[in-house]
């Protein structure tokens, strides 16, 4: 499901306030952590999970090493 979500300056930063029905099915309570992440499509945002972190900094270091190769083979 999909919600417009408006962006408020919160400080220095850019704050997105999620629909309260919205926190509730996803189980997202106030001073929960999500992780943000950039795609070709926008920005995902998922509940954090220390996995997902671990996971998400093995593909970037395995991307930023392998990057030739991984170029040639997207060709």
């Amino acid at each position: 499901m999909s919600q417009k979500v408006k962006l408020r300056k919160a400080g220095g930063s850019i704050a997105a306030t999620l629909p309260k029905d919205m926190a509730d099915r996803l189980k997202l309570a106030t001073g929960d952590t999500v992780i943000a992440i950039e795609t070709d499509r926008g920005i995902l945002l998922t509940p954090y999970d220390p996995t997902t972190e671990e996971a998400l900094s093995i593909a970037a270091e395995v991307g930023r090493k392998y990057r030739s190769a991984l170029r040639e083979l997207a060709k």
